[in-house]
């Protein structure tokens, strides 16, 4: 009678580690992302700045 109880307790948390190590892989992957546009955009900013388009 414990079997089903404790094999779905398992994968309920097997479950929940999946789901963390998801979120954990996206949170990576948006911070490198921001971190890429953040750059462009600055370089892009830079170079309308130079050209006297900006300010």
């Amino acid at each position: 009678m414990l079997e089903p109880l404790t094999s779905g307790t398992v994968l309920l948390a097997l479950a929940a580690l999946a789901v963390f190590a998801v979120a954990i892989v996206a949170i990576r992957i948006a911070i490198k992302l921001a971190v890429r546009l953040g750059i462009v955009a600055a370089v892009v900013l830079a170079g309308l700045y130079t050209v006297g388009y900006i300010g």
